[in-house]
């Protein structure tokens, strides 16, 4: 047999074809991640609403995934993790029946089951391993990217959101009236990008991974991850969000130790050394950049308004609590007893304009801290049934990275991005609450934190690992 005959056949149509195939489960998931980028109704953020075509995106990956379970006839969740969302339903169920308003209770408790309960549950059911997990992730920081464009535009072109009288604060395509929205996806693209470069590389490609998908597998996704890692951070510097900033700085803090004190360190100097060349060599360290780093150790002693208004919403909250301290005030009740609590030093709200908006006086009808709105809201109840699983997700996160990484598994890579995720999201409530068209991305992030934390897994390998 001649040399050219014995040598095999490479057919990439069928590796293609299946791999086209297993995304199929998960379109209606990526068909949210792609409608973020959609403006909101009204143009550029008007402040008429936060029903967008992600949030309707979001109902159709509910039927599929549920029906999906359904047609499958097998048990989709673990008994922990459904117990988890069945106790946070229970809680919004309570507080729902808590509000004054029947309008206010029914909005209320299909926003609160949608966001932590519905989405994160079909995006728990849609992940059935580690690839689609991956996939999910690299749409997610394909999104970061866009809207990281836009936002530079914005502020190169003096295009964006209001700030300090200049039109230069980068807010994607999200509006003015979520100013909040593109720096939350440019820093979960920050996060999940830094989850993917930390991750270490596999020697061997993975079971039933054909050669050539392997290659690019592992040969070529920490070079992008890093690639998009160092990208990221100028558009969430333009966003001028000092709470993103300190959400992506603690979650990354907390990837670079998980994977190795030393490296952390060695990462850190590097990082520092791009930031110097990013605020003096590129002009991303403006006076009013520098202004607003600045103010973050300001808190305190001169607070600025934003900052007044922060603290006396969250003395409303607290004063809520205490007088409603097992049930809260009901869902949706924060603005109707928002004056009965608040401080004299509360201003009446906040001014958006720009990005394409007209000038908008935009009340200030929550707390912008999601746990004092459980407690105000909800109370107690909330604080056990909601607040507690999101302990929960952490607890069992944090132990399976832990596992994984002694087993030396194959998904440390997801085990950090779900971890990261999750820790960017419970320090940022610290700062900001649900609210407008990026809302919808807070039950993704969830779903995929819960995929790690308390997703049914396969141990391969004889027990070797919690990959699957």
């Amino acid at each position: 047999m001649s040399a050219v005959a014995a040598a095999p056949r490479v057919t990439a149509g069928p590796l293609t074809s299946r791999a086209a195939r297993r995304l199929v489960h998960l379109l209606p998931l990526l068909a949210v991640l792609a409608l973020l980028a959609v403006p909101p109704p009204g143009g550029a953020g008007d402040g008429s609403g936060t029903g967008t075509l992600a949030d309707a995106a979001s109902g159709v990956l509910v039927l599929w995934a549920f029906g999906s379970a359904l047609r499958a006839g097998s048990r989709p969740l673990t008994p922990f993790a459904a117990g988890l969302f069945a106790l946070a339903g229970v809680g919004i169920a309570v507080a729902a029946t808590g509000a004054g308003e029947v309008s206010d209770a029914l909005p209320g408790m299909a926003r609160y089951l949608q966001i932590f309960v519905l989405v994160p549950v079909s995006v728990l059911l849609l992940v059935r391993d580690r690839h689609d997990f991956r996939v999910v992730t690299g749409a997610l920081v394909a999104l970061a990217l866009f809207e990281g464009g836009v936002g530079v535009h914005q502020y190169l072109t003096v295009t964006g959101a209001s700030y300090m009288g200049e039109d230069i604060r980068a807010v994607g395509t999200f509006g003015a009236s979520d100013i909040m929205g593109m720096a939350t996806v440019v820093a979960y693209g920050v996060v999940g990008a830094v989850g993917l470069a930390l991750a270490p590389g596999a020697r061997t490609p993975e079971p039933g991974v054909r050669v050539g998908r392997g290659v690019w597998a592992w040969g070529a996704r920490r070079p992008l991850a890093l690639a998009c890692a160092a990208v990221l951070p100028l558009p969430l510097a333009l966003s001028f969000s000092r709470g993103a900033w300190i959400a992506t700085a603690v979650a990354c803090g907390v990837l670079l130790l998980l994977s190795g004190v030393r490296r952390a360190l060695l990462i850190v100097v590097a990082g520092a050394a791009l930031a110097v060349v990013l605020v003096g060599g590129v002009g991303a360290g403006t006076a009013l950049l520098q202004e607003r780093l600045s103010s973050i150790t300001q808190v305190t002693d001169a607070p600025d308004q934003s900052v007044t208004d922060r603290y006396t919403l969250w003395s409303a909250a607290v004063g809520m609590w205490r007088e409603s301290p097992v049930t809260g005030v009901g869902l949706k009740g924060f603005p109707a007893h928002r004056d009965s609590h608040a401080p004299l030093a509360l201003s009446s709200g906040s001014d958006t304009a720009g990005a394409g908006a007209a000038f908008h006086r935009q009340p200030l009808l929550s707390p912008h801290n999601m746990y004092l709105l459980v407690l105000s809201e909800q109370g107690l109840v909330g604080v056990c049934t909601l607040v507690a699983g999101w302990g929960a997700l952490v607890v069992c996160a944090v132990r399976r990275l832990y596992v994984a990484g002694r087993a030396g598994a194959g998904d440390i890579d997801c085990a950090l991005v779900a971890t990261g995720l999750l820790v960017w999201l419970l320090v940022d409530f610290f700062y900001g609450d649900i609210g407008g068209p990026s809302t919808v991305l807070t039950a993704v992030v969830l779903g995929l934190a819960a995929w790690w934390a308390v997703g049914l897994r396969e141990v391969p390998d004889g027990g070797r690992g919690l990959g699957r």
